[in-house]
């Protein structure tokens, strides 16, 4: 099945740098997580804040994280970046990430995320949920 692939551009700020003008690698798992959120608000319509609300939720946690860099970015960098779901399964579903400088792919990432509400038995706790079918059919590619 292909997915909605969502775009946004960034331009590499100095603070996300090293002293050698290099994007610290921790930045790269916030502009993913920052690009996961942007994919669910182009796909629900719904501001992030409110995802919960919306869909009777906790929250989509991550529960793990990768990323491959194949060539530094660096300082000034316009970055384009792609997000598109990789899989969805009962509860829990891959968010991939590619990041380009001038057409050139410079890191891929992926994120695990887990549909999950309070637990009822155990309001200290969460409890994955299976994705909604209509969760699901919204990100279909057009």
């Amino acid at each position: 099945m292909t997915y909605l692939v969502n775009r946004r551009q960034i331009t590499v700020e100095w603070g996300h740098c090293d002293p050698a003008g290099i994007v610290f690698n921790s930045r790269f798992f916030e502009y993913f997580d920052t690009s996961s959120w942007a994919l669910f608000q182009a796909a629900l319509d719904v501001q992030p804040s409110h995802l919960g609300a919306t869909f009777d939720i906790a929250g989509i946690p991550l529960v793990g994280a990768r990323a491959r860099f194949m060539v530094p970015v660096r300082f000034g960098d316009a970055v384009d970046i792609l997000s598109t779901i990789g899989a969805f399964r009962r509860s829990s579903f891959d968010v991939q990430h590619r990041l380009l400088v001038d057409g050139t792919l410079a890191v891929e990432g992926s994120e695990t995320r887990v549909w999950v509400a309070v637990d009822e038995d155990d309001p200290a706790k969460l409890k994955s949920r299976p994705i909604p079918a209509e969760v699901i059919a919204r990100f279909k590619a057009p």
